[in-house]
């Protein structure tokens, strides 16, 4: 049990945001604004500002499926949340700032940290803890996770469980239901390719644009689907805790995510399961206003319950992570045999479409393809619909090279510092458009 949960800090001189709020954190704008279900058919998680847009097109450049376009005097904006894969590679890109999150439940955070009758629990992907520290002033890619560990014990959450927990039982789960579709000869209702379901981005791609090809999506949850459920069934009934105290926090390098958790199907646990979400920004600017010094923490583990994990569960932030783990799974199986290095470096992808052939005992070629990007997505899905796909199984990532790419990952500082030429180029423009004659 973290110590957390015996006495709560002294969060009482934070002063919380009210709904509404626009609150710069870490470079970017969010609005304090914690939805429900019912909110999220008109629901934008990005959006851009057009005060502050230049009409530079960077973000219509980054945009996968063409959901921002140019208005009447040149800035640019997202015509419709239904179009928008909530990704957030348009923030990352916009060298004025001028993309703002408008979901942020960091006020909601707070104030459930200071209820003594709440227990909030944390649920970390793996890519945050490798983006963190670049808060902090440490080099990029920096592992912090022992002292990410450590902040959150500091900032009162009572139970550190970790999403890489359930990432290992993703692989098991994701792995075993490719061996069942190669088995069957992808007949029925398992049809081959099978596509990964960790990433929202690229199922809510699949969804908008490709509905047809659902059957070859996994049927498993993404880790925090699963975890969220568990904390609520499993974890409380090893922590002695009444599930109705328990309140989620899922923290994400995705805005996307966002999206996932308010999805009405994740209810498992019998209610919400994943109460809130933040992306690694937010919880930078938590620890920051809490007054902690996070270089100066020791490191930490998670809680044991539901915070153990494997090597394998941590590789899920990079492209091609998600379809090496379940391999190994698959090898194992398949074969029999134990690989004599478990790294299966072919796999891994920073960009493009990748396409291998694993050789596994006793059975043959497993034909894979890991995809970084939406649009190199649309061209695999192309393939499979028009039946001239002879892959057996697809890994998808929304932002290329994965998730330690995220929507939600620290913002790069030369990104903001656009050069003077592209500066007076866009100036020049919206001016120009700004004067246009009716």
């Amino acid at each position: 049990m973290s110590e957390a949960i015996k006495k709560k800090p002294e969060l009482g001189s934070i002063k919380v945001d009210p709904s509404g709020t626009v609150q710069k954190m870490e470079g970017v704008n969010y609005t304090i604004y914690s939805p429900r279900v019912n909110d999220l058919g008109n629901l934008y998680f990005v959006e851009v500002d057009s005060n502050v847009c230049e009409g530079c097109g960077e973000c219509e450049t980054h945009c996968p499926t063409g959901a921002i376009q140019e208005t009447e005097d040149g800035t640019r904006s997202i015509v419709d949340p239904a179009a928008c894969m909530n990704c957030g590679q348009c923030l990352t890109h916009c060298p004025y700032g001028a993309v703002t999150e408008r979901v942020s439940y960091v006020s909601e955070i707070f104030e459930k940290l200071k209820d003594p009758d709440t227990v909030v629990v944390t649920m970390t992907a793996p890519a945050v803890r490798y983006a963190l520290g670049e808060c902090f002033g440490t080099p990029v890619g920096t592992y912090t996770g022992g002292k990410m560990q450590a902040a959150l014990r500091r900032l009162g959450f009572d139970y550190i469980w970790d999403n890489e927990w359930t990432a290992d039982v993703t692989i098991m789960e994701e792995g075993t239901e490719l061996l069942e579709r190669v088995k069957h000869g992808g007949k029925g209702d398992k049809p081959l390719p099978q596509f990964t379901s960790c990433c929202p981005g690229w199922i809510k791609f699949c969804e908008s644009f490709y509905p047809d090809l659902i059957p070859h999506l996994s049927t498993c949850k993404s880790p925090v689907g699963m975890l969220g459920p568990l904390a609520k069934t499993y974890g409380a009934e090893q922590t002695g805790v009444d599930p109705k105290k328990i309140y989620t926090v899922s923290i994400m390098p995705c805005i996307a995510k966002k999206y996932e958790g308010l999805r009405p199907e994740m209810h498992a646990s019998g209610q919400r399961d994943i109460d809130a979400t933040i992306n690694t920004r937010e919880l930078a600017y938590m620890i920051k206003k809490a007054g902690i010094n996070y270089m100066a923490l020791p490191d930490e583990e998670p809680d044991p319950v539901l915070g153990m994990a494997t090597g394998a569960a941590t590789i899920f932030g990079t492209s091609g992570g998600v379809m090496e783990a379940a391999l190994r799974l698959a090898y194992e199986v398949i074969s029999g045999k134990t690989l004599a290095d478990p790294s299966i470096i072919a796999v891994r992808t920073a960009n493009g479409i990748n396409k291998v052939d694993v050789d596994v005992p006793g059975f043959g070629p497993v034909r894979i393809a890991v995809v970084s990007g939406l649009d190199n997505a649309a061209k695999v899905c192309e393939e499979v619909r028009a039946g001239t796909s002879n892959l057996h199984f697809i890994e998808v990532m929304t932002c290329p090279g994965g998730c330690v790419n995220g929507g939600g990952q620290p913002v790069d500082p030369s990104i903001m510092e656009a050069s003077v030429f592209k500066k007076m180029v866009a100036k020049v423009n919206k001016r120009f458009n700004m004067r246009k004659i009716a």
